[in-house]
């Protein structure tokens, strides 16, 4: 048996806590991943960055296009963030995150607008400083009603804003390909909101990834609030 067949094998038995319907359609993305790979050490290391789980999430963004949406340039009540996290992102992201904001360290930021707002934002037109750039946590959150976006930013619980599928089936990759690596890499994810500060403050990648790379049991909690969105929907 190859490497690659053993890795699709390690996949096929790994278990995430998710909707089935889910789980299972992440694991036939990067099971097809691994095996359109020729470098079975690349195909590891893609998984383990969450390469291969962000390019399945992207690819399922790519085939909807949602009607009634609110969502407009400019409008940022979905960039104010709760906490000092700002949402789980891999370590692929972390690293084309911080590398599109380095370059504007020491300028004002999103903070200027608002405390709470992400570091990416420009404060005075309230656009996204680091768009092409942008984790799966951004492309997928969507709304149609800018006020109901302004009461989630206000801490309220509102119908109208949410995440759209592929981010859930990104979420469940990630979960898989810790589970399929167990013993032998490391799958970690970080803090949205700690990168893009230790960006803009002018950190350098590694302390950046250290403040900002979360505890295991985060993708854990991440996994049961994407299961119980689901399962409101």
């Amino acid at each position: 048996m190859s490497k690659s067949s053993t890795l699709a094998e390690r996949l096929n038995k790994a278990r995430v806590a998710t909707k089935p319907e889910v789980s299972d359609r992440a694991k036939r993305g990067l099971i097809a991943y691994v095996g359109a790979q020729t470098d079975t050490k690349q195909a590891v290391t893609d998984l383990a960055d969450g390469t291969a789980a962000t390019g399945i999430g992207r690819l399922g963004l790519s085939g909807l296009s949602p009607s009634g949406l609110a969502c407009a340039e400019g409008c940022a009540f979905c960039c104010i963030l709760s906490g000092d996290d700002g949402g789980t992102i891999s370590e692929t992201e972390a690293v084309a995150l911080y590398e599109a904001l380095a370059p504007l360290a020491g300028q004002p930021d999103g903070r200027e607008w608002n405390p709470k707002a992400c570091p990416s934002l420009d404060p005075d037109s309230r656009m996204c400083r680091a768009y092409e750039a942008r984790p799966m946590i951004c492309r997928a959150y969507v709304s149609t009603d800018v006020s109901a976006c302004e009461a989630v930013a206000q801490g309220k619980a509102v119908p109208g804003p949410g995440t759209l599928g592929p981010y859930h089936t990104y979420l469940a990759a990630i979960g898989l390909s810790r589970a399929a690596l167990k013993g032998t890499k490391r799958v970690a994810t970080y803090a949205l909101a700690r990168v893009a500060a230790a960006a803009v403050e002018g950190q350098s990648l590694d302390e950046a990834l250290m403040a900002a790379r979360h505890k295991p049991t985060e993708l854990d909690a991440e996994l049961k609030r994407s299961k119980r969105d689901l399962s409101r929907t």
